[in-house]
Formats: C-alpha cells, sequence, structure tokens
C-alpha cells in the first residue's frame, strides 16, 4: 500500500469497495481496492482491508460494484466546434472543408456561442471520464471561453487562434508575427500556469500557418516558462507538400532546422510524415497526438499512410484526442487505436489493451508536463478518480479490467468523476452545471449559428 507509516490519515473522501486500475509505476490492479483523497491530492490508495484502518475520512463511499481508473487526459480537442456536431458533410476534401465550411463557422460565432460550445465540450468530457484537456489553440472569444470554463471543474489548458504566417501581398508580416507575440504574452499574463484548473499555453494552429520567429518565440516562452505548445501537423498530404515547395525540405526537418522540437512541443495528426521524421521526433523527445476518429472521418489515411507503429518503436510518446466537436468521449479513441493497426498491419500484437489505456491516461499526461501528477492513481498525484459502473450491461461478465475498458466499455458506463478531490459528476450527472439549460441553449445557439453562416444543411435523405 502506498502510505508513509502507519499513523492515521485525515482524509477528505474515502472510496473503498472499487477495482481499482491505477496506472501507476507497476500498474496494479487492485481487486478490492481503497482510495483517500485530501487537499486535492491522493493521500491514501491499496488494497481496502490495508487502507479503511488506517484512513480517517469526512466522507466514505461504497465503490463495489464499480472500476476506479485515473481521470483520462484528451491530448488534442477543438473546444469551441461542438455546435457544429455533424454539421458538415462527410464527403468533403480536407482543404475545401477547412476553409470553406470550418473556418467561416468558426468566425460566425459570437463570444456567448463560443463559450456555450466550450461548456457542452467540457460537460461531454467530463460525464465519459477525461478531467484534462490540451485545447487545439482555435479558441477566438478567449476570454469568455476562459470564463465560461472556469466553474465546471474541468482542468485544461487553452489558447487562441493563432496564425500568422502573411499569405496576402499587402499584408505587413512582422506587425502580424508582433501581434500574435504580443496576444500569447496577454493571455498567460491573465491565466498563468500556477496550480489553476484553466491556464493558457503558447499554442499555435500550426499546418503551415506560423511563421519561424513565431515558431522559436513561442518554443523560448514555453522553454523558459516550463510551458507546453502544441500544433497540428501534417493530417493531409498538404503540409508536407506545401514545405517541400516553399522551404525546400519536410515540415519536421524544418521545425528540428529551427531548434523548436523536443519534449515541450506535442504535434498533431502528424499521419503524412516519412521515416526521417519519425526518427527526428523520437531523437527530440517531441510528443504526438493521434485523433484516431477524427482520421477516420476525414479520410486522412492513417492506417495505410501513418507511420504510428513505427513512432512507438522507437519510444515516441503517443497520446489521443478527439479533436473536432463530433464527439469528445475519449474511450473510443483507445479502443480504434487498439484495433486499426492490428487490420492494417495483420499484426496482433500491435498497441494492446494496455498500451491503448497508456495513451489516455498516462501517455496523455506526459505529453501535457503533468506526468505523475495526473493520467495515474497513486500517492500524491491530482485526486483525479473516475468510477465506471459495472452493472451495466456492457460490463458483464467482467473478467480483465483493462481489455473492457478498452474493447467494451464507453464513456456511458461513468458514475462520477473527481477532480482534485471535488466531485463533479456524480450518478452521472455534472455536480457544477446545469444540464438541462446548458443543453437548450446550446441547441438555440447551433441553430443561429448555422443560419448565419448560409450553408445548406447537406442530407442524402429527405428530411420532411
Amino acid at each position: 500500500m502506498e502510505m508513509s507509516g502507519m499513523e492515521m490519515i485525515e482524509a477528505d473522501t474515502l472510496v473503498a469497495g472499487a477495482m481499482l486500475v491505477t496506472m501507476d509505476a507497476t500498474r496494479r490492479v487492485i481487486r478490492d481496492g481503497a482510495l483517500a483523497m485530501a487537499g486535492g491530492r491522493i493521500v491514501a490508495v491499496g488494497p481496502r482491508d490495508q487502507v479503511e484502518g488506517q484512513v480517517r475520512a469526512r466522507e466514505v463511499i461504497d465503490g463495489r460494484g464499480f472500476v476506479g481508473t485515473p481521470g483520462f487526459v484528451n491530448g488534442h480537442v477543438h473546444l469551441t466546434e461542438t455546435l457544429l456536431r455533424n454539421f458538415l458533410p462527410e464527403h468533403l476534401p480536407f482543404d475545401e472543408g477547412l476553409n470553406q465550411w470550418v473556418i467561416p463557422l468558426y468566425h460566425g460565432h459570437t463570444p456567448r456561442e463560443q463559450a456555450l460550445a466550450a461548456r457542452l465540450a467540457a460537460l461531454t468530457m467530463l460525464k465519459s471520464g477525461t478531467t484534462t484537456f490540451l485545447e487545439a489553440g482555435t479558441i477566438l472569444a478567449f476570454d469568455e471561453v476562459a470564463a465560461a470554463l472556469e466553474p465546471v471543474g474541468i482542468r485544461g489548458r487553452i489558447g487562441r487562434w493563432c496564425m500568422d504566417r502573411a499569405f496576402a501581398p499587402d499584408d505587413d508580416q512582422t506587425a502580424l508575427t508582433d501581434k500574435a507575440i504580443a496576444a500569447i504574452e496577454a493571455d498567460l499574463a491573465a491565466l498563468p500556469d500556477d496550480g489553476r484548473l484553466i491556464a493558457a499555453w503558447p499554442l499555435l494552429v500550426g499546418h503551415m500557418t506560423n511563421t519561424a520567429p513565431l515558431w522559436q518565440a513561442a518554443s523560448a516562452i514555453a522553454r523558459e516558462r516550463g510551458l507546453h505548445i502544441a500544433a497540428h501537423m501534417a493530417p493531409a498530404p498538404g503540409d508536407a507538400e506545401w514545405y517541400l515547395a516553399h522551404e525546400g525540405k519536410r515540415p519536421l526537418h524544418w521545425l528540428a532546422d529551427l531548434g523548436v522540437l523536443g519534449d515541450h512541443l506535442a504535434l498533431v495528426h502528424m499521419v503524412h510524415i516519412d521515416e526521417s521524421e519519425v526518427a527526428l521526433v523520437a531523437q527530440s523527445g517531441t510528443h504526438v497526438v493521434h485523433c484516431p476518429e477524427a482520421s477516420l472521418k476525414g479520410g486522412y489515411q492513417a492506417t495505410t499512410r501513418g507511420l504510428f507503429p513505427e513512432m512507438a518503436a522507437q519510444g515516441v510518446n503517443l497520446a489521443l484526442g478527439t479533436d473536432g466537436g463530433d464527439r469528445h468521449d475519449l474511450m473510443p479513441s483507445a479502443r480504434l487505436m487498439a484495433g486499426l493497426w492490428k487490420d492494417a498491419r495483420g499484426d496482433t500484437a500491435l498497441f494492446p489493451a494496455e498500451a491503448a489505456l497508456e495513451m489516455l491516461t498516462v501517455n496523455g499526461a506526459r505529453a501535457m508536463g503533468l506526468e505523475g501528477q495526473v493520467g495515474t492513481l497513486a500517492v500524491g498525484a491530482r485526486a483525479d478518480l473516475v468510477l465506471h459502473d459495472t452493472r451495466r450491461p456492457e460490463w458483464v461478465p467482467l473478467h480483465n479490467p483493462v481489455q473492457h475498458l478498452v474493447w467494451t466499455a464507453d464513456g456511458r458506463g461513468v458514475d462520477s468523476v473527481w477532480v482534485e478531490g471535488r466531485r463533479v459528476v456524480a450518478a452521472g450527472r455534472s455536480t457544477t452545471i446545469d444540464e438541462e439549460a446548458l443543453l437548450a441553449q446550446a441547441q438555440e445557439a447551433a441553430q443561429a449559428v448555422v443560419a448565419r453562416s448560409g450553408l445548406p444543411l447537406r442530407m442524402n435523405w429527405p428530411l420532411i
């Protein structure tokens, strides 16, 4: 049991009797476990018969009938796309979908609508077991979104839409870069990463939208202040083609030459890279966040072109994200990661359930610089706990809880969630959000956004 000495431990909450999938250093799975929280931290975890006798808690919760896991870490999520859920046509090519649909629809949101979208995304994540997220760096109404998120009780790192490359002939490149750096500095000052749940990071849009000076400035800021950067890269062939045409080298070689690769950086998607770029990522300690559901829906060719098994073999830290607004339940992404590569390569040894669950937890924590703090049930870690109800049909019978979490369960089975010791979901309901009011407001706002856009709802079947 992870406790020091035999003195009584004072705790705020004791959860006793759950099967605990700890994701600790030894990956213990405790059949009849107990976990105590105090001051937002885990203060005891181990077999119930040991922990119960040494913890004095103000609140004791019966965990029998539940599997307990750490809170999941969503390594890439667009908080403010949620009102567009399943509005975009499926068949759009990547560039057309981004430039003619996604970006105009983003800009069509009012600040209130962006805040509603972010709260809806946070609600969806919490109710499906995600307690920590890394936003995609595409928030327009930054102040309003931050204010909307803070009362929810989820942990996240956010950034405003940050791109500075001058694509129009009359753009002032220096002014665009200076403006982007100033915006990053202002956001970091307003929401410093000082222990608060919602904090700002110097996140970049990525692709080919950021110049070398902005990449280097953001990287310097992150390194000096112990922060992290994330950016989109190479979901489709267009990024590599642009860099080859304009810089004479592939994108990861360009980033390496700038000196911005490293363990402070997470690159998202990374489907259309070659073996030399895999080596650069591995050597530098750069993290990679894969979004398998987005890849499937967007036709990115991850399983035919992606080198994710090669990245894993070279020690690249792979985390998972949900990407856009269609789904923010992260658990199915682990199932896809565990299954798609077995099929694509004809190798059932690729990405076993244990590796997929690590991507949901400890790998995501590492990609966010929170290793040992989140994604694990261990003494001293943040008290983020998820209880999955094993009395639901999809949980019966239960043999191997790790395989069950990856292959059979999903976020619908989440009963309770704690973030830093605060219970933010109880009996499947948010304790911090008026769900009925939010859902009604989000539906109304979504209809207003698409109506103003003038873009059509394209359905193959008649809607009458």
